[in-house]
């Protein structure tokens, strides 16, 4: 077991350029890059040599409800940091954020409020709905304000002066807390977005605690259409803290307890509409299971629960799980795919009698 600066160090000497960590709620997530970036700091005169995305960038955006008039100067203020320096070509350029945004398919709009001195960055962002005289400023929920956050760093991300600068690596610590089950479908294609036009020049580090979404981009790294860029230089991990002493394992080494948080978001979304891109999360789950018992592909699996038809449901989930999924698709399963996942999802159950709660 080692202290999060040792942990730090060993993500430092991993020669892979992108790493991609699971790790449960209050482990540590947010304590390791803040190791990293004082490690990579202190190799680097002090100095940043990579830029992040965490707990404390999204602290720096807090509400104004201006209570005292009524909400009417309703507003998200952004705490002046070093950041603010950059902030000049989004106020210029608001497309810039909008077109982050666009996946995410937001039902408001937006307006930049500057500082008195302009070098001094945005001071505050207004959300309204409507038009003309209907016009009216909003607050915006959790979740969206989370997407919002996070869509304004990808921007961020791209002007000149700060990423391309500090460009040893990018640290993207779980931008999904207060997501639903399509926007972190969503958030998964930014960052997938995020790591192609990036891992040629830095390393990625990003840490979750969603098991959705370190299952789709470890699927996408290791198995997608795009995995041979991508696969040699891709290393996977769980954190796991016993008492402050930490570990980094790989995720076979920790297959049961993998299974079952993957086998809970399946059950959660059972109880809500079916997507078509769960199926990436149900071909993940039976092939940790032909793992498990030291076998090859999703057929054994699905032999061992007992489906009807074994080659024709492991061709639709194949088929579902690799071809459109990994697009933005948003469509809900047809009756019948629903029919097919839930049976498969059920078998799996019965077989295994897996305890999710």
């Amino acid at each position: 077991m080692s202290t999060l600066t040792e942990i730090a160090q060993l993500l430092k000497d991993n020669n892979e350029s992108i790493i991609l960590i699971y790790a449960f709620n209050s482990t540590g997530k947010t304590r390791l890059s803040v190791a990293y970036k004082d490690l990579t700091k202190a190799l680097n005169n002090g100095n940043h040599s990579g830029v992040y995305y965490n707990a404390y960038s999204e602290d720096l955006f807090n509400w104004d409800n201006d209570e005292l008039n009524n909400n009417a100067d309703l507003k998200l203020n952004i705490t002046p940091s070093s950041l603010n320096q950059f902030h000049n070509l989004l106020v210029q350029d608001p497309e810039r954020v909008k077109e982050k945004l666009q996946p995410y398919q937001p039902k408001y709009k937006f307006k930049f409020t500057e500082h008195d001195n302009a070098e001094d960055g945005i001071k505050s962002i207004s959300f309204f709905v409507g038009e003309g005289a209907e016009k009216r400023r909003i607050k915006i929920s959790s979740g969206d304000a989370r997407i919002f956050v996070w869509c304004f760093f990808l921007a961020l991300f791209e002007v000149d002066g700060w990423a391309d600068e500090q460009d040893a690596h990018l640290f993207i610590d779980d931008p999904v807390s207060s997501l639903d089950e399509h926007n972190i479908f969503v958030t998964a294609n930014t960052m997938f977005d995020l790591i192609e036009d990036n891992y040629e020049d830095k390393r990625i580090i990003i840490t979750t605690h969603h098991i959705g979404l370190f299952s789709i981009l470890s699927d996408r790294l290791k198995k997608g259409e795009k995995s041979g860029r991508y696969r040699n230089i891709t290393k996977l991990f769980i954190l796991n803290n016993r008492d402050n002493d930490f570990a980094l394992r790989s995720p076979n080494n920790d297959v049961f307890l993998f299974h079952l948080h993957l086998l809970q978001t399946l059950e959660d979304a059972i109880r809500r509409p079916l997507f078509v891109y769960h199926f990436v999360l149900l071909r993940q789950a039976l092939e940790n299971i032909t793992s498990f018992l030291g076998r090859g592909g999703i057929s054994y699996a699905l032999e061992q629960i007992e489906v009807d038809n074994v080659e024709e449901t492991g061709n639709t989930i194949n088929s579902l799980s690799h071809k459109d999924a990994y697009h933005l698709q948003f469509n809900e399963m047809s009756p019948q795919e629903e029919t097919l996942f839930k049976n498969v999802f059920k078998n799996i159950m019965i077989k295994y009698q897996f305890i999710l709660h």
